[in-house]
């Protein structure tokens, strides 16, 4: 089968979501939900655990089949030509394990000859700003180093749609707003992103639009700032006192913005 977009591709939707359903015997995981994300932003799905959002973004990525409805990326129908999405996107995973006795250059290039490509790994790991451990072994890396090690893995193949799952889970304050940074970078470069994160300050900075879910459902959908009016013009007020800054604000003012990370 053809893995050549169709005209849908010239739209500025590089994905289409209609009524998607996924089923696990009586219970409905995605119910009926519809969304577009647009070429070129950051895309945020969040809920709480067991909203759908992970099978919906699985689904996404060819690795649930949709009981019905369709789901579209770059013109591709996922269910259709599953190898042909799969060629088009990348996906860092929150959990992932390397091969401990491989240095990280040899894990690019490993993972860039499952796409049939010869890439430029050293490259790829300065962008994750691993310069420095292009020829460690991967056992040795810290817990944020992983993470970028797993964004560079998930670039291999100049993906046209990136999928980021939970990327800063586990990292400290430096590490974390490092993170924020590079996934902008990456956006800026020209790649649309799908994220997904438990952090409603990282949907707040990052992301163009979110949607929220809840049961199998799209409760809502805007911009951050979008939702945040329509919440307050409920007449909606926090019942604690808010400041002009919080404990993260101080702790990177004492510590630094620079990463800390094992040598």
């Amino acid at each position: 089968m053809s893995s050549e977009p169709v005209e849908d591709n010239q739209t500025d939707d590089v994905i289409r979501v209609e009524n998607l359903v996924k089923r696990y015997d009586d219970l409905k995981a995605v119910n009926g939900v519809s969304f577009e994300v647009h070429r070129g932003e950051i895309f945020g799905i969040l809920g709480p655990n067991g909203a759908g959002k992970t099978t919906t973004v699985e689904i996404l990525e060819g690795m649930r089949v949709a009981d019905s409805g369709t789901a579209m990326i770059n013109g591709i129908d996922v269910s259709r030509d599953p190898r042909a999405v799969k060629s088009i996107i990348g996906v860092q995973l929150q959990s992932v394990q390397f091969f401990d006795q491989l240095k990280l250059h040899e894990l690019v290039s490993l993972f860039g000859s499952l796409y049939s490509r010869k890439v430029n790994a050293r490259e790829l790991l300065a962008r994750v700003d691993l310069t420095e451990k292009s020829d460690s072994l991967y056992k040795t890396l810290s817990g944020g180093q992983k993470q970028r090690l797993s964004v560079a893995v998930a670039l291999v193949n100049d993906p046209v749609v990136l999928f980021l799952d939970e990327p800063t889970t586990g990292l400290d304050p430096q590490a974390r707003r490092h993170m924020w940074e590079l996934i902008s970078s990456i956006r800026d470069g020209g790649a649309t992103i799908v994220l997904t994160t438990h952090y409603m300050e990282e949907a707040e900075e990052l992301c163009d639009r979110v949607a929220i879910m809840d049961s199998g459902e799209i409760v809502r959908l805007g911009s951050p700032s979008e939702l945040i009016e329509e919440l307050l013009a409920t007449g909606f007020s926090k019942s604690r006192t808010v400041h002009p800054a919080d404990l993260e604000d101080v702790f990177i003012h004492l510590t630094g913005h620079g990463l800390r990370e094992d040598s």
